[in-house]
């Protein structure tokens, strides 16, 4: 059973950055694509961040272009997200998610942007 564990949320400043990490049980070799969705807080709605697709390209929202990068260290088993210029509409919930045989969800972390 794949099980995805995100760490690094909290509450910064408008300005500020935070490091997302995202740890797969088994690794990340296996996956097709790896992605950062996020979802704001009181909303259904889940949006996709950032994704590597096969061949390692990454793909990115058009809000966060410029500020977010997202990486993977395989040898860790490890997906980031490097966020900088944070803003306040950057506040949400943050998922990793990877897929393989299937879509595989991280519980997600909160990721808080105020003065």
């Amino acid at each position: 059973q794949v099980q995805l564990v995100e760490s690094g949320g909290g509450l910064v400043q408008p300005g500020g950055s935070l490091r997302l990490s995202c740890v797969a049980s088994g690794g990340i070799s296996n996956f097709g694509a790896l992605a950062w969705y996020r979802q704001p807080l009181g909303t259904n709605q889940r949006d996709a961040v950032a994704t590597i697709v096969s061949g390692g390209r990454a793909i990115y929202r058009e809000s966060v272009k410029g500020r977010f990068t997202i990486s993977a260290d395989n040898a860790k088993g490890t997906l980031y997200l490097q966020m900088n210029d944070l803003k306040p509409e950057d506040s949400a919930v943050y998922y990793c998610v990877m897929w393989g045989d299937r879509d595989y969800w991280g519980e997600g972390t909160l990721v808080t942007v105020s003065s």
